[in-house]
């Protein structure tokens, strides 16, 4: 079921956003210029970014979208199989069934088996390292410990937020076990803090993260207090690994350590711990399983959620179900620079719109640009200073900017702030186009519109 949700529309309309922009940007750039952005920006994705790199010089003739998006596909289809082994392992053949196809359901995860970005992958490491540690938990094999690191530790790697997983696997373990866990846990730990001690000097990238917001929280406790009820279900009983305590602990502790840490520094994004879902579809594929005695209920009570989320998820299919879609953008500066001379990013990281189809904006000069985000080692380049970029702004006629929509917070460095007062003094707005999570307008000097 997971990889035929995953391969239904993938394309999403041949539309692409801003974040798998980047993916597909450092993927295609040269070793040496990848590995030198990395020591400045983004180091947190560098193992994925490698990884991307491979497959788009294996696959470089085929469609892109699909190289982007099919490692995404593939990797939410092992984690519901992997699932649904470790159900099957807890609570027996029918919950892990069912948990596996819930978690295939899951609004997130649906969506995220359809990114260019890594956060699929690192689900699927930690459901399988998870297993591999239910597995080593009851064999005592050393085997499977070694096993149980080594994913774990691979999927720190490609995100370090994923170390999070240790604190709920911690809560499961048993104390028989629990020097053999911290045996195992301990290289994780070792493995991940280089990357996590370089990417903290880049944490300016995270700057755009805002604090919790109510939305966030009101939805966390909501799937909470669902894990609770379907875990009151099913106590009593069990293995030396509880399947209630392993999938409440997965569901709740890496979310809620993230919104605490985002107390001190915003940091929760909701996708860095997409993998709690898995907790999520175990708690709910095995109180199904309890409440639905029969095979043919629970089967209906799989396809009867299946149907009702059918709308929502050919919603995601949509290229309005992204923050932007950087073709309908292209497509609009294509019409705006008509007549243009310049083109200008208000932020200045919004360049990365133009960064998969760099046709869309030839003959108009980036009035801004003072290094290319390859030549620079940069993920949206460089730019001059404000007093050149002043200069440059009223030395072109016709400008072509690419905002994001109103309402947004607007940057306060000083470059930004001379683009915005720039245009409010000196030029008119004479056309805008507004298309999915941009603003794009052509400003004149006042009497050439």
């Amino acid at each position: 079921m997971s990889l035929a949700l995953g391969l239904w529309g993938v394309r999403r309309g041949g539309s692409m956003w801003r974040d798998e922009a980047v993916t597909y940007d450092m993927a295609r750039r040269e070793l040496p210029e990848l590995w030198a952005t990395l020591a400045e920006a983004d180091a947190v994705h560098g193992l994925y970014y490698l990884l991307m790199h491979g497959l788009f010089r294996l696959f470089g003739d085929v469609d892109p979208l699909l190289v982007l998006r099919l490692p995404s596909v593939l990797a939410t289809a092992a984690a519901c199989g992997t699932l649904a082994l470790l159900g099957r392992r807890l609570a027996g053949p029918r919950a892990g069934l069912l948990s596996g196809v819930v978690l295939a359901l899951l609004p997130p995860v649906q969506r995220y088996a359809q990114e260019g970005r890594s956060y699929a992958l690192v689900c699927a490491l930690v459901v399988w390292a998870t297993y591999l540690l239910v597995r080593a938990v009851t064999t005592g094999s050393r085997r499977a410990w070694a096993g149980y690191g080594a994913v774990l530790l691979g999927a720190c790697l490609l995100h370090e937020f994923a170390v999070l997983a240790l604190v709920a696997h911690a809560v499961a373990v048993p104390a028989v076990r629990r020097r053999a866990w911290i045996r195992a846990a301990v290289p994780v730990c070792a493995g991940v803090a280089p990357l996590a001690v370089f990417s903290a000097g880049q944490s300016a990238q995270v700057a755009w993260i805002g604090g919790l917001g109510a939305g966030a929280v009101a939805s966390f406790a909501g799937v909470v207090v669902l894990g609770v009820c379907c875990a009151a279900l099913l106590c009593g009983g069990g293995g030396p690994v509880r399947l209630p305590v392993l999938a409440l602990a997965l569901l709740a502790l890496p979310a809620l350590l993230l919104m605490l840490a985002s107390l001190v520094k915003p940091l929760y994004v909701d996708r860095y711990v997409l993998y709690g879902h898995a907790g999520t579809a175990l708690l709910i594929g095995a109180a199904v399983d309890r409440l639905g005695r029969a095979r043919a209920t629970a089967l209906l009570a799989a396809g009867a959620a299946a149907l009702a989320l059918l709308p929502y998820s050919a919603q995601l299919r949509a290229p309005a179900s992204r923050t932007d879609d950087l073709t309908a953008i292209a497509q609009a500066v294509r019409e705006a620079r008509r007549d243009a001379d310049g083109i200008l990013y208000l932020p200045a990281r919004r360049r990365v719109w133009s960064l998969p189809d760099p046709t869309a904006v030839r003959g108009l000069r980036d009035i801004a640009l003072d290094g290319t985000p390859a030549d620079s080692h940069t993920l949206y380049g460089t730019e001059v200073p404000a007093s050149v970029l002043r200069a440059r702004m009223l030395a072109t006629p016709r400008i072509v900017a690419l905002r994001d929509p109103a309402g947004q917070p607007l940057d306060r460095t000083e470059p930004e702030l001379v683009k915005r007062r720039v245009l409010d003094t000196y030029f008119e707005e004479c056309r805008v186009w507004r298309v999915q999570g941009a603003r794009i307008a052509v400003y004149a000097r006042p009497g050439r519109c």
